[in-house]
C-alpha cells in the first residue's frame, strides 16, 4: 500500500484513500471524466478517471474511503493519479484519512493553555476559558483545518494556526507595551472559533449550512456573544470588534484589531509561501 506522500512519477500504485472532492466533467471533445481529490493523513493528490466512467462513477461517492489502483503522472508540474480501478473500502472510516498536521497536537494543546493563562483580566480569561474548557471545541480544533482551501488545510490546522497567531500577538505585546495584551491575546485565541461551527470534520472539510451562509467570522462573533456574559459592555464590544475585523484591515478601529489582522495574515503566509522564493 502506498501513502500519498510516497507517490512518485511513472509509478503504478495501489492504496486506500478518501475522496475529498468528486466532480463529473467533460473533455473538450465531450467525453465524460471524473475529477477527484484523494487524501490520506500524509497529503492530497488530484485523481482522474478517464475510462469506464459510467461504471466507476456508480461505485463510490464524495466522502467515501476507497481502494484505488492507478498510475502516477505529472501534469502542470504537479503529480496526478490516473485512476484505473476504484471501489469502496469496507470498514474504513473516511474521517481517519483526512490530511493531518506534522506537529504534536498534545504539545500544541499545552501551549494553547499556556497562552490562555497569560490573560490577567478575569472576565476575558473566563470568556476564553469557556471555549477552551469545552471538550467539543477542543476536539474540533484538532479535527479541522484553519482554512480548507488555503492555509493550514489539514486536520489540526485550526489548532496550529490559533497557537501561531496568538504567539505572534504575545511577542508583539512585549515589543509594544501600548498594546493591551489581555484583549489581543483573548481575541487571537478566539479569532477562528467560528470555524468549529462552519466546517465538518474530514476528509473533505465541507461547510455546514450555517457555515456556507454566514461564514466563520459571523459565527465566531455569535459564539463569543453567547459566552461573554461576564464582560462589561466596553470590554465585550472591544473583543467582538477585534475578532470581527480580523479579515478586514480597513474595518480595524483599534491597534489591537489591526495587529490581529496582520498576525493572522503573517501566520497564513508563513505556512504557505514557498521558502525557495519560487
Amino acid at each position: 500500500m502506498s501513502t500519498i506522500a510516497e507517490l512518485s512519477e511513472d509509478r503504478v500504485v495501489e492504496g486506500v484513500y478518501a475522496v475529498a472532492r468528486k466532480r463529473r466533467l467533460r473533455t473538450k471533445s465531450g467525453s465524460p471524466y471524473l475529477a477527484l481529490e484523494l487524501v490520506d493523513p500524509s497529503g492530497r493528490i488530484e485523481g482522474r478517471v478517464w475510462n469506464d466512467v459510467d461504471l466507476l462513477d456508480t461505485r463510490f461517492g464524495e466522502g467515501d474511503a476507497v481502494r484505488v489502483l492507478g498510475r502516477v503522472e505529472r501534469y502542470r508540474d504537479r503529480l496526478q493519479l490516473e485512476v484505473r480501478s476504484i471501489e469502496p473500502e469496507p470498514g474504513a472510516d473516511p474521517a481517519g484519512f483526512a490530511p493531518a498536521m506534522r506537529r504534536d497536537p498534545d504539545e500544541l494543546d499545552g501551549f494553547l493553555d499556556f497562552l490562555a493563562a497569560e490573560i490577567a483580566h478575569p472576565a476575558l480569561q473566563a470568556t476564553v476559558g469557556r471555549f477552551l474548557g469545552d471538550a467539543g471545541i477542543r476536539s474540533r480544533l484538532r479535527a479541522l483545518p484553519a482554512s480548507p482551501e488555503a492555509h493550514h488545510d489539514y486536520a489540526g490546522g485550526l489548532l496550529e494556526h490559533t497557537v501561531g497567531v496568538a504567539t505572534i500577538c504575545r511577542e508583539l505585546c512585549q515589543l509594544h507595551l501600548r498594546l493591551r495584551t489581555d484583549l489581543l491575546l483573548a481575541a487571537a485565541l478566539l479569532h477562528d472559533v467560528g470555524r468549529t461551527v462552519e466546517l465538518e470534520p474530514g476528509p473533505g472539510f465541507r461547510q455546514t449550512t450555517e457555515g456556507r451562509l454566514l461564514g466563520h467570522v459571523h459565527l465566531g462573533v455569535r459564539l463569543i456573544e453567547e459566552r461573554a456574559e461576564t464582560l462589561d459592555e466596553v470590554a465585550r464590544a472591544e473583543l467582538l470588534h477585534v475578532v470581527a475585523s480580523h479579515h478586514d484591515a480597513r474595518a480595524a478601529k483599534t491597534a489591537e484589531a489591526a495587529v490581529l489582522y496582520h498576525a493572522n495574515q503573517l501566520d497564513a503566509v508563513a505556512a504557505t509561501r514557498p521558502v525557495d522564493g519560487s
